[in-house]
Protein backbone atom coordinates (compact mmCIF):
# COMPACT_ATOMS: atom_id res chain seq x y z
CA UNK A 1 0.00 0.00 0.00
CA UNK A 2 2.62 2.46 1.28
CA UNK A 3 4.25 1.81 -2.46
CA UNK A 4 0.99 2.40 -4.47
CA UNK A 5 0.67 5.70 -2.20
CA UNK A 6 4.32 7.14 -2.82
CA UNK A 7 3.90 6.43 -6.65
CA UNK A 8 1.02 8.43 -7.21
CA UNK A 9 2.09 10.83 -5.03
CA UNK A 10 5.30 11.40 -6.83
CA UNK A 11 3.12 11.74 -10.42
CA UNK A 12 1.25 14.25 -8.61
CA UNK A 13 4.50 16.24 -7.74
CA UNK A 14 5.75 15.62 -11.47
CA UNK A 15 2.57 17.17 -12.51
CA UNK A 16 3.16 20.23 -9.89
CA UNK A 17 6.60 20.66 -11.02
CA UNK A 18 5.83 24.95 -12.62
CA UNK A 19 8.09 25.06 -15.71
CA UNK A 20 6.59 27.77 -17.05
CA UNK A 21 6.77 30.06 -14.14
CA UNK A 22 10.26 28.48 -12.71
CA UNK A 23 11.47 29.37 -16.59
CA UNK A 24 10.46 32.57 -16.57
CA UNK A 25 11.35 33.34 -12.82
CA UNK A 26 14.97 32.04 -13.15
CA UNK A 27 16.28 32.80 -16.59
CA UNK A 28 14.02 35.99 -17.35
CA UNK A 29 12.88 37.48 -13.72
CA UNK A 30 9.31 37.40 -15.04
CA UNK A 31 6.22 35.27 -13.85
CA UNK A 32 4.23 34.54 -16.85
CA UNK A 33 0.94 34.38 -15.46
CA UNK A 34 1.30 37.65 -14.58
CA UNK A 35 1.33 38.46 -18.44
CA UNK A 36 -0.42 37.34 -21.92
CA UNK A 37 -3.61 34.99 -21.22
CA UNK A 38 -2.26 35.06 -17.32
CA UNK A 39 -2.01 30.98 -17.76
CA UNK A 40 1.13 29.25 -16.62
CA UNK A 41 1.51 27.13 -19.75
CA UNK A 42 3.93 26.60 -22.47
CA UNK A 43 1.77 28.66 -24.73
CA UNK A 44 1.78 31.67 -23.00
CA UNK A 45 5.76 31.69 -22.28
CA UNK A 46 6.10 31.30 -26.23
CA UNK A 47 4.15 34.10 -26.15
CA UNK A 48 5.53 36.74 -23.40
CA UNK A 49 9.25 35.31 -23.43
CA UNK A 50 9.93 33.76 -26.78
CA UNK A 51 10.50 30.46 -28.97
CA UNK A 52 13.18 29.18 -26.51
CA UNK A 53 11.77 29.09 -23.06
CA UNK A 54 8.40 28.30 -25.00
CA UNK A 55 10.24 24.92 -26.45
CA UNK A 56 12.04 24.18 -22.74
CA UNK A 57 8.66 24.09 -21.36
CA UNK A 58 6.85 22.51 -23.55
CA UNK A 59 9.35 19.46 -23.48
CA UNK A 60 9.16 19.78 -19.33
CA UNK A 61 5.60 19.34 -19.56
CA UNK A 62 5.29 16.21 -21.94
CA UNK A 63 8.05 14.68 -20.29
CA UNK A 64 6.58 15.16 -17.20
CA UNK A 65 3.34 13.62 -18.61
CA UNK A 66 5.50 10.72 -19.74
CA UNK A 67 7.26 10.16 -16.77
CA UNK A 68 4.42 9.81 -14.75
CA UNK A 69 2.39 6.95 -16.45
CA UNK A 70 6.16 4.99 -16.40
CA UNK A 71 6.27 5.22 -12.87
CA UNK A 72 3.74 2.32 -13.02
CA UNK A 73 6.75 0.05 -13.52
CA UNK A 74 7.74 0.42 -9.95
CA UNK A 75 3.94 -1.05 -8.87
CA UNK A 76 3.60 -4.70 -7.84
CA UNK A 77 0.97 -5.46 -10.45
CA UNK A 78 0.90 -7.14 -14.01
CA UNK A 79 2.22 -5.17 -16.33
CA UNK A 80 -1.29 -6.33 -19.14
CA UNK A 81 -4.38 -6.10 -19.45
CA UNK A 82 -7.21 -3.54 -18.18
CA UNK A 83 -5.94 -3.22 -14.94
CA UNK A 84 -2.78 -2.15 -15.98
CA UNK A 85 -3.91 0.37 -18.63
CA UNK A 86 -6.75 1.91 -15.60
CA UNK A 87 -3.37 2.28 -13.11
CA UNK A 88 -1.18 4.46 -16.18
CA UNK A 89 -4.13 6.50 -16.51
CA UNK A 90 -4.68 6.57 -12.75
CA UNK A 91 -0.99 7.91 -12.74
CA UNK A 92 -1.65 10.34 -16.12
CA UNK A 93 -4.59 11.96 -14.06
CA UNK A 94 -3.03 12.49 -11.20
CA UNK A 95 -0.13 13.96 -13.17
CA UNK A 96 -2.73 16.67 -14.99
CA UNK A 97 -3.86 17.38 -11.33
CA UNK A 98 -0.76 18.51 -10.42
CA UNK A 99 0.26 20.72 -13.50
CA UNK A 100 -3.25 22.34 -13.12
CA UNK A 101 -2.86 22.88 -9.31
CA UNK A 102 0.87 22.77 -8.95
CA UNK A 103 1.49 22.42 -5.16
CA UNK A 104 4.79 24.25 -5.96
CA UNK A 105 3.11 27.23 -7.59
CA UNK A 106 0.74 28.12 -4.99
CA UNK A 107 -2.15 25.79 -7.30
CA UNK A 108 -1.83 28.35 -10.19
CA UNK A 109 -1.20 26.16 -12.76
CA UNK A 110 -1.63 25.56 -16.91
CA UNK A 111 -4.41 24.04 -18.62
CA UNK A 112 -2.48 20.36 -19.22
CA UNK A 113 -2.58 19.97 -22.74
CA UNK A 114 1.43 19.03 -22.98
CA UNK A 115 1.32 17.37 -19.92
CA UNK A 116 -1.73 15.25 -21.48
CA UNK A 117 0.33 15.03 -24.85
CA UNK A 118 2.94 13.23 -22.67
CA UNK A 119 0.71 11.08 -21.00
CA UNK A 120 -0.77 9.90 -24.17
CA UNK A 121 2.87 9.13 -25.32
CA UNK A 122 2.98 7.06 -22.50
CA UNK A 123 0.02 5.20 -22.94
CA UNK A 124 -0.84 5.28 -26.71
CA UNK A 125 2.11 6.29 -28.62
CA UNK A 126 0.92 5.91 -32.11
CA UNK A 127 -2.52 7.65 -31.24
CA UNK A 128 -0.30 10.31 -29.56
CA UNK A 129 1.33 10.90 -33.00
CA UNK A 130 -1.67 10.91 -34.82
CA UNK A 131 -3.20 13.47 -32.96
CA UNK A 132 -0.10 15.66 -32.89
CA UNK A 133 0.52 15.23 -36.43
CA UNK A 134 -3.38 16.57 -36.84
CA UNK A 135 -2.35 19.38 -34.26
CA UNK A 136 0.58 20.73 -35.93
CA UNK A 137 -1.31 20.55 -39.31
CA UNK A 138 -4.09 22.68 -37.58
CA UNK A 139 -1.72 25.13 -36.47
CA UNK A 140 0.22 25.81 -39.41
CA UNK A 141 -3.51 26.26 -41.46
CA UNK A 142 -4.82 28.68 -38.57
CA UNK A 143 -2.02 29.70 -36.35
CA UNK A 144 -4.64 29.49 -33.22
CA UNK A 145 -2.98 27.00 -30.67
CA UNK A 146 -6.28 26.54 -28.80
CA UNK A 147 -8.10 25.58 -31.88
CA UNK A 148 -5.47 22.83 -32.81
CA UNK A 149 -5.79 21.61 -29.42
CA UNK A 150 -9.35 21.35 -29.19
CA UNK A 151 -9.56 19.50 -32.76
CA UNK A 152 -6.62 17.30 -31.82
CA UNK A 153 -8.42 16.24 -28.64
CA UNK A 154 -11.22 15.41 -30.42
CA UNK A 155 -9.49 13.67 -32.62
CA UNK A 156 -7.75 11.48 -30.44
CA UNK A 157 -10.82 8.86 -28.97
CA UNK A 158 -12.17 8.97 -32.70
CA UNK A 159 -8.18 7.46 -34.12
CA UNK A 160 -7.99 4.22 -30.91
CA UNK A 161 -11.88 3.75 -32.61
CA UNK A 162 -11.34 3.70 -36.10
CA UNK A 163 -7.46 4.34 -36.81
CA UNK A 164 -5.89 1.24 -34.20
CA UNK A 165 -9.44 -0.45 -33.38
CA UNK A 166 -8.42 -0.06 -29.76
CA UNK A 167 -10.23 -2.52 -27.33
CA UNK A 168 -9.41 -1.71 -23.63
CA UNK A 169 -12.76 0.21 -22.53
CA UNK A 170 -10.23 2.26 -20.15
CA UNK A 171 -8.53 3.87 -22.41
CA UNK A 172 -11.14 4.75 -24.77
CA UNK A 173 -13.44 6.02 -21.48
CA UNK A 174 -9.65 8.29 -20.96
CA UNK A 175 -9.71 9.33 -24.60
CA UNK A 176 -12.81 11.18 -23.97
CA UNK A 177 -12.77 12.30 -21.32
CA UNK A 178 -9.83 13.85 -22.21
CA UNK A 179 -11.52 15.52 -25.22
CA UNK A 180 -14.13 16.79 -22.81
CA UNK A 181 -11.96 18.26 -20.22
CA UNK A 182 -9.63 20.12 -23.54
CA UNK A 183 -13.59 21.50 -24.10
CA UNK A 184 -13.98 22.67 -20.78
CA UNK A 185 -10.56 24.09 -19.58
CA UNK A 186 -10.69 26.02 -23.29
CA UNK A 187 -14.43 27.63 -22.62
CA UNK A 188 -13.05 31.65 -23.18
CA UNK A 189 -11.13 30.76 -26.13
CA UNK A 190 -14.15 28.91 -27.62
CA UNK A 191 -16.26 31.44 -26.89
CA UNK A 192 -13.49 33.93 -28.64
CA UNK A 193 -13.25 31.44 -31.51
CA UNK A 194 -16.69 32.09 -32.64
CA UNK A 195 -16.72 35.24 -32.29
CA UNK A 196 -13.37 35.71 -34.14
CA UNK A 197 -11.44 37.22 -31.76
CA UNK A 198 -9.04 34.33 -30.39
CA UNK A 199 -5.47 35.43 -31.03
CA UNK A 200 -3.27 34.10 -33.51
CA UNK A 201 0.38 33.06 -32.86
CA UNK A 202 2.43 35.27 -34.12
CA UNK A 203 5.16 34.30 -36.17
CA UNK A 204 7.67 36.85 -35.63
CA UNK A 205 7.70 35.57 -31.81
CA UNK A 206 11.43 36.37 -30.86
CA UNK A 207 14.06 33.77 -30.75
Amino acid sequence: MIVWVLVFVSAYLLGSIPSAVWVGKIFYKTDVREHGSGNAGSTNTFRVLGFKPGLAVFLIDVAKGFAAVKLSEFLPIEHSGEIWEMVKIGLGAAAVVGHIFPVFARFRGGKGVAAMLGIVFGIHIWAALAAFGLWILIFTVTRIVSASSIIAGLFFPISLLLIFNEKSVALLIFSIVTAILLIITHKKNIKRLIDGTEPKFKKNVKM
